[in-house]
């Protein structure tokens, strides 16, 4: 009977769930809704009684979660984790098609330097000039007319540009061939100024010896080439295109689904760990649940995790514009009702970013094109006030003593922005809040992006701010494991936490700051407001604080 009993459970034990591959051997999609027609009920009987276990559970397939994914699949102590992706977006197992007469998507990310460098890690760790290639180019905005095509990639001052040759950034270059009306513009100069006219600064690229500022890039087509990264790796990612539906913290049993699932937790970390019920009634356990999904995480209701923060009582209107040239420039206006941005796209398109009142963003939303257009030009030039000037009360004298080391923007005079012409794309609208996690990480449960902190759009850094949780997360998970600690433990977790939080709360506290410092209209305010914009524009140090803090090259605003 003994034997007979050992023989059974040998066989259970070396059942394995078929599974339909997704483009690779190390991607796959998982879930009972996916499998192939064949044997369909001896599936069923399988996923039963086993449930699948990994080391890690990434809830949310975005950006930031594919980057987290991106980044554990380019480190040794971390490219051997059997990983989950659980999200109900279809582009994930059908992928995305991007055909080339679409018109550019509203929704876009303006990347800084710093996330453009973590993404150049993601893969291989040596940077190579890339080829010169004629024959497939993406026109980028640059302000100078002194271009190079690198990789097909046309950039200002190429002999200091360098693309590192890595899996992202093909993958990226190969999305922006594919769309021949949307590409991503490097940003070379910010010119930012307020409604009242009385200063403004102009922040440019070679001010800190750089090439440029950052770029701005569709949302589908970054994450389509984080996805595709992920795809091409050897990393080992079932993707679930499943809901979470409930989450079961501190399991002490866990079944193992594939005999060739390698553990790189230590004896004493396992049948510990989260289960996750999903949408189609599966589930599947991990050692660690990682909150990718958003403002409205459903990770951190799950964990119990509060928040704080407030609703801005403003909407934010979005969508793609396009001009009679090219626009080389980003520009930013404070209005009364909140900043409109202008970023460039490429080619003669532009991103437009505008905060209002709610009842102001349903009128623009549903008026004429003629009428939004008239709108938008009105408030990027002579609305709500005059033109900025090149100095007030003085102030150029003010700051005078720091002439002898002035940047190159400081004498420059302040441009007008390019008129909009047509509208290229719907006019989408959604609500701005501040909200930030009280925990980044629980038992089990870790949180990263939106799900952690979500932040005004006026600087364009929620995107930056998710790339850097998901990097600082994949080092101090290797870390982890490279002590043999247990990656679910809260004691490594909060080291993630500590890392990222005051950061975090720093940029959000600045751009709340500015948000409630713009709104305020009154006379003596406006004068102080003035002197500063004069004061980041001419004093030396002030603006290259400005700029690499901006830029994500210090974690604090250290400007001086």
């Amino acid at each position: 009977m003994n034997r007979v009993m050992k023989k059974t459970i040998s066989n259970v034990c070396a059942l394995k769930i078929p599974r339909k591959y997704f483009c690779t051997e190390g991607v796959k999609v998982g879930g009972s809704a996916i499998g192939e027609a064949s044997n369909e009920h001896e599936k069923k009987q399988t996923i039963s009684k086993i449930i699948p276990q990994y080391d890690i559970a990434i809830v949310g397939g975005g950006m930031v979660g594919m980057a987290l994914a991106c980044f554990l699949a380019s480190m040794p102590m971390t490219k051997q984790l059997n990983v989950a992706i659980v999200d109900s977006n279809p582009a994930l197992s059908s992928g995305l098609h991007i055909k080339k007469e679409d018109p550019p998507d509203p929704r876009v990310s303006t990347v800084t330097p710093a996330s453009i460098s973590f993404l150049r890690g993601s893969d291989m760790h040596c940077h190579t000039r890339m080829k010169r290639s004629r024959s497939r180019k993406v026109e980028v905005a640059c302000e100078s007319s002194y271009q190079g095509d690198f990789g097909g990639v046309v950039v200002a001052n190429p002999r200091r540009f360098e693309w590192c040759d890595h899996r992202f950034e093909r993958q990226l270059q190969w999305w922006l061939r594919r769309r021949m009306t949307s590409v991503a513009a490097v940003m070379v100069v910010v010119t930012v100024w307020d409604y009242t006219g009385l200063g403004y600064a102009r922040y440019h690229a070679r001010d800190v010896n750089k090439d440029y500022l950052g770029c701005v890039a569709e949302n589908k087509v970054l994450h389509n080439a984080l996805l595709s990264c992920v795809k091409d790796s050897d990393f080992k990612t079932t993707i679930y295109p499943l809901r979470l539906s409930s989450m079961t913290l501190n399991t002490s049993s866990m079944s193992v689904v594939e005999e060739n699932t390698k553990s790189v937790e230590p004896p004493s970390a396992q049948g510990h760990g989260a289960k996750l019920q999903l949408s189609d009634g599966s589930s599947l356990y991990a050692k660690l649940v990682v909150g990718a999904d958003g403002g409205k995480s459903h990770v951190r209701e799950l964990a119990g995790i509060k928040t704080t923060g407030w609703n801005y009582s403003q909407n934010a209107i979005i969508c793609t514009v396009e001009h009679a040239s090219e626009n080389v420039c980003a520009w930013q206006r404070f209005l009364p009702t909140g900043p409109i941005a202008l970023l460039p796209m490429g080619d003669k398109f532009s991103n437009i970013v505008w905060t209002m009142s709610p009842a102001e963003s349903n009128s623009r939303k549903s008026t004429t094109e003629e009428e939004f257009l008239k709108d938008v030009n009105y408030a990027l030039d002579y609305g709500y006030g005059p033109r900025p000037t090149s100095g007030l009360l003085g102030t150029r004298d003010m700051f005078s003593w720091f002439k002898m080391d002035a940047t190159i923007s400081t004498n420059e005079f302040f441009e007008i922005p390019p008129k909009v012409i047509k509208l290229a794309s719907e006019r989408m609208v959604f609500p701005l809040t501040l909200r930030h996690a009280n925990s980044y990480a629980s038992k089990r449960v870790v949180l990263i992006g939106d799900a952690a902190h979500t932040v005004h759009p006026l600087a364009g850094q929620g995107v930056n701010l998710g790339f850097g949780d998901a990097f600082s997360l994949s080092r101090i998970i290797a870390e982890g494991i490279a002590l043999g600690t247990d990656i679910g433990e809260v004691n490594l977790l909060k080291k993630y936490e500590t890392e990222r939080r005051s950061a975090n709360i720093m940029m959000m506290a600045i751009l709340d700051g500015f948000q409630k410092a713009y709104s305020v209209d009154f006379g003596p305010f406006n004068i102080l407001r003035a002197a500063a914009f004069h004061g980041a524009n001419c004093i030396s140090p002030l603006k290259k604080g400005i700029i690499s803090y901006a830029s994500g090259e210090h974690r604090l605003p250290i400007f001086l």
